[in-house]
Protein backbone atom coordinates (compact mmCIF):
# COMPACT_ATOMS: atom_id res chain seq x y z
CA UNK A 1 0.00 0.00 0.00
CA UNK A 2 1.28 3.39 -0.89
CA UNK A 3 -0.19 6.51 0.85
CA UNK A 4 0.08 9.91 -0.36
CA UNK A 5 -1.73 13.06 1.75
CA UNK A 6 -3.45 15.90 -0.27
CA UNK A 7 -2.48 18.91 2.66
CA UNK A 8 -4.74 21.48 3.47
CA UNK A 9 -4.06 22.04 7.32
CA UNK A 10 -6.66 20.57 9.73
CA UNK A 11 -8.54 19.30 6.68
CA UNK A 12 -5.75 17.38 5.06
CA UNK A 13 -6.29 13.49 3.90
CA UNK A 14 -4.45 10.53 3.30
CA UNK A 15 -5.14 9.14 0.10
CA UNK A 16 -4.28 4.69 0.06
CA UNK A 17 -3.24 3.11 -2.73
CA UNK A 18 -3.03 -0.69 -3.18
CA UNK A 19 -4.92 -3.95 -3.85
CA UNK A 20 -7.60 -5.59 -1.61
CA UNK A 21 -7.73 -2.71 0.01
CA UNK A 22 -11.57 -2.86 0.70
CA UNK A 23 -11.30 -5.95 3.10
CA UNK A 24 -8.86 -4.28 5.08
CA UNK A 25 -11.05 -3.77 8.44
CA UNK A 26 -7.85 -1.94 10.38
CA UNK A 27 -8.02 0.77 7.24
CA UNK A 28 -11.44 1.41 7.50
CA UNK A 29 -11.65 1.93 11.41
CA UNK A 30 -8.68 4.37 11.47
CA UNK A 31 -10.99 6.57 9.57
CA UNK A 32 -14.67 5.31 11.15
CA UNK A 33 -15.46 6.65 14.43
CA UNK A 34 -19.05 7.27 13.67
CA UNK A 35 -21.42 4.93 15.00
CA UNK A 36 -23.41 5.22 11.98
CA UNK A 37 -22.30 4.86 8.06
CA UNK A 38 -24.33 4.90 4.87
CA UNK A 39 -22.84 3.61 1.88
CA UNK A 40 -23.75 4.50 -1.06
CA UNK A 41 -23.01 2.54 -4.59
CA UNK A 42 -24.56 1.36 -7.37
CA UNK A 43 -26.02 -1.37 -9.12
CA UNK A 44 -23.24 -2.37 -11.10
CA UNK A 45 -20.85 -2.14 -8.27
CA UNK A 46 -23.04 -3.16 -5.36
CA UNK A 47 -22.82 -7.04 -6.20
CA UNK A 48 -19.38 -6.79 -6.71
CA UNK A 49 -17.41 -5.11 -3.54
CA UNK A 50 -20.86 -3.70 -1.12
CA UNK A 51 -20.16 -7.55 0.91
CA UNK A 52 -16.47 -6.57 1.16
CA UNK A 53 -17.09 -2.91 2.78
CA UNK A 54 -20.44 -4.16 4.39
CA UNK A 55 -17.75 -6.49 6.26
CA UNK A 56 -15.75 -3.56 7.76
CA UNK A 57 -19.00 -1.81 9.34
CA UNK A 58 -20.58 -5.21 11.40
CA UNK A 59 -20.45 -2.91 14.52
CA UNK A 60 -22.29 -0.05 12.97
CA UNK A 61 -25.60 1.12 12.31
CA UNK A 62 -25.93 1.09 8.66
CA UNK A 63 -27.61 2.24 5.82
CA UNK A 64 -26.54 1.41 2.26
CA UNK A 65 -28.19 3.33 -0.90
CA UNK A 66 -27.65 1.15 -4.55
CA UNK A 67 -28.75 3.83 -7.36
CA UNK A 68 -29.07 2.99 -10.87
CA UNK A 69 -25.55 3.22 -12.79
CA UNK A 70 -24.50 5.98 -15.34
CA UNK A 71 -23.87 9.39 -15.58
CA UNK A 72 -27.89 10.25 -16.18
CA UNK A 73 -28.64 9.80 -12.74
CA UNK A 74 -26.10 11.85 -11.42
CA UNK A 75 -28.96 14.23 -10.21
CA UNK A 76 -30.69 15.90 -7.58
CA UNK A 77 -33.44 13.76 -7.66
CA UNK A 78 -30.89 10.89 -6.72
CA UNK A 79 -29.22 13.41 -4.09
CA UNK A 80 -32.77 14.00 -2.24
CA UNK A 81 -33.03 9.95 -2.08
CA UNK A 82 -29.74 10.01 -0.27
CA UNK A 83 -31.42 12.67 1.88
CA UNK A 84 -34.33 10.72 2.33
CA UNK A 85 -32.77 7.91 3.39
CA UNK A 86 -30.45 9.39 5.76
CA UNK A 87 -33.39 11.83 7.47
CA UNK A 88 -35.66 8.59 7.88
CA UNK A 89 -32.90 6.64 9.52
CA UNK A 90 -32.22 9.18 11.41
CA UNK A 91 -28.87 10.12 11.34
CA UNK A 92 -27.18 12.81 12.93
CA UNK A 93 -24.07 15.21 11.63
CA UNK A 94 -21.91 12.76 13.06
CA UNK A 95 -22.65 9.83 10.49
CA UNK A 96 -20.13 9.43 8.08
CA UNK A 97 -20.91 8.63 4.45
CA UNK A 98 -18.67 5.85 2.57
CA UNK A 99 -18.94 6.79 -1.79
CA UNK A 100 -18.38 3.27 -2.78
CA UNK A 101 -18.21 3.61 -7.09
CA UNK A 102 -16.87 5.39 -10.08
CA UNK A 103 -16.85 9.54 -10.61
CA UNK A 104 -20.76 9.59 -10.47
CA UNK A 105 -21.11 8.12 -7.09
CA UNK A 106 -18.00 10.11 -5.55
CA UNK A 107 -19.29 13.17 -7.06
CA UNK A 108 -22.97 12.83 -5.87
CA UNK A 109 -22.19 11.07 -2.74
CA UNK A 110 -19.89 13.54 -1.69
CA UNK A 111 -22.46 16.11 -2.63
CA UNK A 112 -25.12 14.63 -0.30
CA UNK A 113 -22.40 14.15 2.63
CA UNK A 114 -21.76 18.12 1.77
CA UNK A 115 -25.14 19.34 2.39
CA UNK A 116 -26.82 16.91 4.75
CA UNK A 117 -26.93 18.52 7.96
CA UNK A 118 -24.45 21.40 6.83
CA UNK A 119 -22.05 18.46 6.01
CA UNK A 120 -20.93 15.22 7.31
CA UNK A 121 -18.35 13.12 7.06
CA UNK A 122 -17.53 11.21 4.05
CA UNK A 123 -14.58 8.35 2.61
CA UNK A 124 -13.87 8.02 -0.88
CA UNK A 125 -13.84 4.34 -2.22
CA UNK A 126 -13.05 4.70 -5.95
CA UNK A 127 -13.62 1.52 -8.21
CA UNK A 128 -12.91 2.69 -11.41
CA UNK A 129 -9.45 4.15 -12.81
CA UNK A 130 -10.65 7.58 -13.78
CA UNK A 131 -12.45 8.24 -10.15
CA UNK A 132 -9.12 6.80 -8.27
CA UNK A 133 -6.50 9.04 -10.47
CA UNK A 134 -9.17 12.58 -10.57
CA UNK A 135 -12.46 12.35 -9.36
CA UNK A 136 -12.05 11.09 -6.05
CA UNK A 137 -9.20 13.51 -5.08
CA UNK A 138 -9.41 16.89 -4.60
CA UNK A 139 -13.05 17.71 -2.85
CA UNK A 140 -15.18 18.46 -5.90
CA UNK A 141 -18.53 17.42 -5.70
CA UNK A 142 -22.12 18.14 -7.10
CA UNK A 143 -24.50 17.02 -9.63
CA UNK A 144 -25.97 17.97 -13.47
CA UNK A 145 -28.11 19.53 -14.82
CA UNK A 146 -29.94 19.66 -18.17
CA UNK A 147 -28.50 22.78 -19.17
CA UNK A 148 -24.53 22.31 -18.25
CA UNK A 149 -22.19 19.21 -16.77
CA UNK A 150 -21.62 20.26 -12.82
CA UNK A 151 -23.08 23.41 -12.19
CA UNK A 152 -25.11 22.08 -8.92
CA UNK A 153 -22.34 21.44 -6.23
CA UNK A 154 -19.49 22.61 -3.22
CA UNK A 155 -16.14 22.14 -2.51
CA UNK A 156 -16.15 19.46 0.59
CA UNK A 157 -13.11 17.92 1.16
CA UNK A 158 -13.67 13.83 2.35
CA UNK A 159 -11.99 12.19 5.10
CA UNK A 160 -9.91 9.67 3.24
CA UNK A 161 -9.44 8.01 -0.16
CA UNK A 162 -9.36 4.55 -0.55
CA UNK A 163 -8.20 3.40 -3.69
CA UNK A 164 -8.16 -0.31 -4.28
CA UNK A 165 -6.75 -1.03 -7.14
CA UNK A 166 -7.98 -4.99 -7.01
CA UNK A 167 -11.54 -3.35 -7.84
CA UNK A 168 -9.93 -2.39 -11.56
CA UNK A 169 -9.81 -6.34 -12.58
CA UNK A 170 -13.41 -6.07 -12.77
CA UNK A 171 -13.72 -3.24 -14.84
CA UNK A 172 -14.96 -2.93 -18.37
CA UNK A 173 -12.41 -1.91 -21.02
CA UNK A 174 -13.97 1.42 -21.93
CA UNK A 175 -14.28 2.58 -18.16
CA UNK A 176 -10.18 1.81 -18.21
CA UNK A 177 -9.50 3.55 -21.42
CA UNK A 178 -12.01 6.11 -20.15
CA UNK A 179 -10.04 6.48 -16.98
CA UNK A 180 -6.41 6.83 -19.10
CA UNK A 181 -7.72 10.11 -20.68
CA UNK A 182 -7.51 11.81 -17.12
CA UNK A 183 -4.09 9.91 -16.34
CA UNK A 184 -2.58 11.58 -19.71
CA UNK A 185 -4.21 14.84 -18.85
CA UNK A 186 -1.70 15.04 -15.82
CA UNK A 187 1.22 14.31 -18.35
CA UNK A 188 -0.04 16.91 -20.66
CA UNK A 189 -0.43 19.73 -18.45
CA UNK A 190 2.37 19.44 -15.69
CA UNK A 191 4.47 16.25 -16.32
CA UNK A 192 6.15 15.53 -19.34
CA UNK A 193 8.17 12.74 -18.39
CA UNK A 194 5.18 11.45 -17.09
CA UNK A 195 3.25 11.57 -20.86
CA UNK A 196 6.93 10.04 -21.99
CA UNK A 197 6.68 7.18 -19.66
CA UNK A 198 2.63 6.60 -20.95
CA UNK A 199 3.57 6.68 -24.51
CA UNK A 200 6.21 4.37 -23.74
CA UNK A 201 4.06 1.68 -21.26
CA UNK A 202 0.02 2.28 -22.73
CA UNK A 203 -0.11 -1.22 -24.03
CA UNK A 204 1.22 -2.51 -20.45
CA UNK A 205 -1.70 -0.39 -19.05
CA UNK A 206 -4.04 -1.93 -21.10
CA UNK A 207 -3.29 -5.18 -20.60
CA UNK A 208 -3.62 -4.00 -16.58
CA UNK A 209 0.11 -4.81 -15.66
CA UNK A 210 -0.27 -4.14 -11.90
CA UNK A 211 3.20 -2.26 -11.67
CA UNK A 212 2.43 -0.25 -14.47
CA UNK A 213 -1.12 0.36 -13.79
CA UNK A 214 -0.38 0.91 -9.38
CA UNK A 215 2.60 3.52 -10.53
CA UNK A 216 0.13 5.59 -12.99
CA UNK A 217 -2.28 5.97 -10.30
CA UNK A 218 0.31 7.28 -7.71
CA UNK A 219 2.02 9.57 -9.62
CA UNK A 220 -1.66 10.88 -11.11
CA UNK A 221 -2.60 11.14 -7.57
CA UNK A 222 0.58 12.88 -6.66
CA UNK A 223 0.20 15.56 -9.14
CA UNK A 224 -3.41 16.21 -8.39
CA UNK A 225 -2.80 16.29 -4.96
CA UNK A 226 0.05 19.13 -5.69
CA UNK A 227 -2.05 21.44 -7.56
CA UNK A 228 -4.80 21.02 -5.12
CA UNK A 229 -2.54 21.77 -1.90
CA UNK A 230 -1.73 24.74 -3.96
CA UNK A 231 -5.28 25.68 -5.17
CA UNK A 232 -8.15 24.14 -3.08
CA UNK A 233 -10.76 26.42 -5.01
CA UNK A 234 -9.78 26.99 -8.66
CA UNK A 235 -8.44 30.15 -8.07
CA UNK A 236 -5.76 30.07 -10.22
CA UNK A 237 -3.50 26.64 -11.43
CA UNK A 238 -6.31 24.42 -10.06
CA UNK A 239 -8.07 25.31 -13.45
CA UNK A 240 -5.23 23.87 -15.19
CA UNK A 241 -7.18 20.31 -14.37
CA UNK A 242 -9.39 21.23 -16.82
CA UNK A 243 -8.21 20.64 -19.71
CA UNK A 244 -10.10 19.48 -22.79
CA UNK A 245 -13.16 19.48 -20.00
CA UNK A 246 -15.14 22.63 -21.46
CA UNK A 247 -15.25 20.98 -24.75
CA UNK A 248 -16.16 17.62 -22.98
CA UNK A 249 -19.13 18.71 -20.76
CA UNK A 250 -20.59 20.38 -23.83
CA UNK A 251 -20.46 17.04 -25.61
CA UNK A 252 -21.59 15.41 -22.78
CA UNK A 253 -24.68 17.60 -22.16
CA UNK A 254 -24.92 17.73 -25.80
CA UNK A 255 -24.99 13.69 -26.74
CA UNK A 256 -26.83 13.96 -23.42
CA UNK A 257 -25.58 12.61 -20.61
CA UNK A 258 -24.21 8.57 -20.43
CA UNK A 259 -24.15 8.40 -24.25
CA UNK A 260 -20.21 9.43 -24.22
CA UNK A 261 -18.01 8.54 -20.69
CA UNK A 262 -16.42 11.65 -19.25
CA UNK A 263 -13.33 10.18 -20.10
CA UNK A 264 -14.10 9.87 -23.79
CA UNK A 265 -15.51 13.76 -23.92
CA UNK A 266 -12.31 14.53 -22.60
CA UNK A 267 -10.43 13.16 -25.05
CA UNK A 268 -12.32 14.24 -28.02
CA UNK A 269 -12.16 18.31 -25.91
CA UNK A 270 -8.21 17.72 -25.44
CA UNK A 271 -7.94 17.28 -29.28
CA UNK A 272 -9.83 20.10 -29.72
CA UNK A 273 -7.86 21.91 -27.26
CA UNK A 274 -4.53 21.17 -28.71
CA UNK A 275 -5.41 22.23 -32.28
CA UNK A 276 -6.92 25.44 -30.97
CA UNK A 277 -3.46 25.72 -29.09
CA UNK A 278 -1.60 25.33 -32.61
CA UNK A 279 -3.79 27.48 -34.34
CA UNK A 280 -3.00 30.48 -31.76
CA UNK A 281 0.89 29.37 -31.92
CA UNK A 282 0.93 28.03 -28.53
CA UNK A 283 1.60 24.47 -29.39
CA UNK A 284 4.05 22.66 -31.71
CA UNK A 285 1.98 20.96 -34.28
CA UNK A 286 4.52 17.55 -33.70
CA UNK A 287 3.01 18.02 -30.22
CA UNK A 288 -0.64 18.00 -31.05
CA UNK A 289 0.09 14.64 -33.35
CA UNK A 290 1.86 13.08 -30.39
CA UNK A 291 -1.25 13.96 -27.78
CA UNK A 292 -3.58 12.43 -30.69
CA UNK A 293 -1.76 9.32 -31.82
CA UNK A 294 -1.43 8.54 -27.46
CA UNK A 295 -5.08 8.97 -27.01
CA UNK A 296 -5.75 6.72 -29.84
CA UNK A 297 -3.40 3.97 -28.71
CA UNK A 298 -5.17 4.61 -25.10
CA UNK A 299 -8.71 3.20 -27.15
CA UNK A 300 -10.46 6.46 -27.36
CA UNK A 301 -11.93 8.62 -29.40
CA UNK A 302 -10.67 11.91 -30.91
CA UNK A 303 -14.01 13.00 -32.97
CA UNK A 304 -17.32 13.12 -33.04
CA UNK A 305 -19.26 10.43 -34.37
CA UNK A 306 -22.51 12.25 -34.28
CA UNK A 307 -22.91 15.50 -35.89
CA UNK A 308 -23.16 18.49 -33.63
CA UNK A 309 -22.78 22.14 -35.14
CA UNK A 310 -20.12 24.57 -33.93
CA UNK A 311 -22.96 27.15 -33.05
CA UNK A 312 -24.20 24.44 -30.48
CA UNK A 313 -21.30 23.50 -29.06
CA UNK A 314 -20.32 27.38 -28.58
CA UNK A 315 -24.06 27.82 -27.00
CA UNK A 316 -23.63 24.94 -24.32
CA UNK A 317 -19.63 25.67 -23.50
CA UNK A 318 -21.44 29.71 -22.31
CA UNK A 319 -22.67 27.43 -19.81
CA UNK A 320 -19.40 26.93 -17.79
CA UNK A 321 -17.73 27.54 -14.47
CA UNK A 322 -14.78 29.16 -16.00
CA UNK A 323 -16.24 31.46 -17.90
CA UNK A 324 -16.55 35.04 -16.39
CA UNK A 325 -18.86 38.01 -17.33
CA UNK A 326 -19.99 36.23 -20.11
CA UNK A 327 -16.32 35.52 -21.72
CA UNK A 328 -14.85 32.36 -22.84
CA UNK A 329 -12.16 31.17 -20.93
CA UNK A 330 -10.22 28.05 -22.13
CA UNK A 331 -7.05 25.85 -20.87
CA UNK A 332 -4.73 25.55 -23.47
CA UNK A 333 -1.23 24.01 -23.99
CA UNK A 334 2.07 25.98 -24.54
CA UNK A 335 3.57 22.46 -24.57
CA UNK A 336 3.44 18.55 -23.26
CA UNK A 337 4.12 19.47 -19.82
CA UNK A 338 2.62 23.25 -20.13
CA UNK A 339 -0.55 24.09 -19.76
CA UNK A 340 -2.13 28.01 -19.75
CA UNK A 341 -4.29 29.43 -17.02
CA UNK A 342 -7.28 30.18 -18.51
CA UNK A 343 -7.26 32.34 -21.16
CA UNK A 344 -10.30 34.77 -22.60
CA UNK A 345 -10.63 33.36 -26.60
CA UNK A 346 -12.77 34.82 -29.11
CA UNK A 347 -15.80 33.29 -30.26
CA UNK A 348 -15.05 33.16 -33.69
CA UNK A 349 -11.54 31.61 -33.25
CA UNK A 350 -12.74 29.06 -31.46
CA UNK A 351 -15.81 28.12 -33.73
CA UNK A 352 -13.27 28.16 -36.99
CA UNK A 353 -11.34 25.57 -34.66
CA UNK A 354 -14.92 23.26 -33.91
CA UNK A 355 -15.67 23.73 -37.18
CA UNK A 356 -12.36 22.20 -38.54
CA UNK A 357 -12.65 19.15 -35.72
CA UNK A 358 -16.24 18.89 -36.59
CA UNK A 359 -15.75 18.90 -40.29
CA UNK A 360 -12.37 16.11 -39.58
CA UNK A 361 -15.05 13.57 -37.87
Amino acid sequence: MRTLTVDLGARSYPIYIGGDLLSDRGLWARHLAAKQVMVVTNDTVAPLYLDSVLANLSDKQVETVILPDGEQYKTLDSAAWIWDRLIHARFSRNACLIALGGGVIGDLGGFAAACYQRGIPFVQAPTTLLAQVDSSVGGKTGVNHALGKNMIGAFYQPLAVIADTSSLTTLPDRELSAGLAEVIKYGLIRDAAFFGWIEANIDALLRRDPTAVGWAIERSCRNKAEVVTADEHESGVRATLNLGHTFGHAIETGAGYGVYLHGEAVAIGTCIAADLSVRLGRLDPVSAARIRELLQRARLPIRLNWELSPLRMLELMAVDKKNVDGRLRLILLQAIGEATLPLEIDGETVRATLEHCLAAA
